[in-house]
């Protein structure tokens, strides 16, 4: 009975839910695996109880499989699960035997954000060849614009636009976030010079079909993959002599931070980052404010 509804169930989350693909990819390998994990223990679907959910986090936990996760994908595990409950529940009149089973509390995590030195090695490794002139253009944009790796790479050439006014040029992107929204956000000078030489020298060369309607391209003229950019990522960071992990989101975190460092209204850094909620921004205060306390306790002849 599970699987006769899940086609439908992920055809919900897509279409009455407007849940990215990579969401709805991660609802499917969680939902795999708990299915996976009534095979392997010989239990129906139809059969299982609220109490037999906690038995599966356990499992989960590396109880019994051996194989743990993270209290984060543990969480994710079963907010999938939850959601298909509830689906089941109000599409097909199932009881909802999860309505009361909760993921687990995950402690906050401040987001890595770089130092702005550490961002300015990064953009400003030399390479004039067609693909480094690209790399260039997309890191600029990341930092430039605190998007998601998945919003650039599916950047289209008409989502850069110009706009004049009497006293200046001013040029903006237009991101489509998390759930098919849209917003748009201002491009500085940096950026969009790197994109300029991008578009002017890498791209003409890198496209093969004229109807090719995306921005980053790779070198079969097809549209930049998600995992290619995290490569430029961690490429260009370990080039600059970066320690540590450097991702697409480092970017996107070192973006909030140093403009909330700048003195920027955090209702503005929500609006550029595309969060639904302001709770979600709140957490890169929390990096300013300890950098704040670090301050005072070093330079501050009473702050012992």
């Amino acid at each position: 009975m599970a699987s006769d509804h899940l086609v439908d169930f992920f055809n919900y989350l897509s279409i009455e839910k407007g849940l990215s693909k990579n969401t709805i990819s991660s609802y499917q390998r969680d939902l795999q695996k708990y299915f996976d994990y009534l095979s392997i223990n010989s239990q129906d679907f139809a059969s299982i109880q609220a109490e037999d959910l906690n038995q599966y986090v356990a499992w989960l936990r590396g109880k019994a499989s051996g194989n743990k996760l993270g209290e984060s994908s543990i969480a994710r595990n079963v907010i999938a699960i939850r959601n298909y409950y509830k689906y089941l529940s109000k599409e097909h009149g199932n009881k909802d035997i999860a309505s009361n089973f909760h993921p687990p509390k995950i402690p906050k995590r401040l987001p890595k954000a770089l130092s702005i030195d550490q961002i300015t090695k990064i953009l400003s490794i030399a390479g004039e060849d067609l693909i480094s002139v690209r790399d260039r253009a997309l890191l600029e944009i990341l930092y430039s614009t605190g998007a998601r790796v998945t919003e650039v790479i599916n950047l289209d050439i008409s989502d850069i636009s110009s706009t004049k006014n009497e006293e200046q040029e001013f040029t903006t992107i237009k991101l489509k976030g998390k759930g098919g929204k849209e917003r748009v956000v201002p491009l500085g000078s940096y950026g969009l010079s790197a994109i300029n030489d991008y578009l002017t020298r890498s791209r003409p060369t890198l496209v093969k079909v004229s109807t090719q309607k995306a921005l980053f391209l790779n070198q079969r003229g097809g549209r930049l993959t998600r995992q290619s950019a995290w490569n430029v990522v961690a490429a260009r960071s370990a080039r600059a002599g970066l320690k540590g992990e450097v991702t697409p989101h480092s970017l996107r975190h070192s973006f909030a931070t140093h403009l909330l460092d700048g003195g920027a209204d955090i209702r503005v850094v929500q609006e550029l980052l595309g969060h639904s909620s302001v709770t979600t921004t709140q957490i890169y205060t929390l990096i300013t404010i300890d950098r704040l306390r670090e301050s005072y306790s070093s330079a501050h002849p009473r702050s012992k």
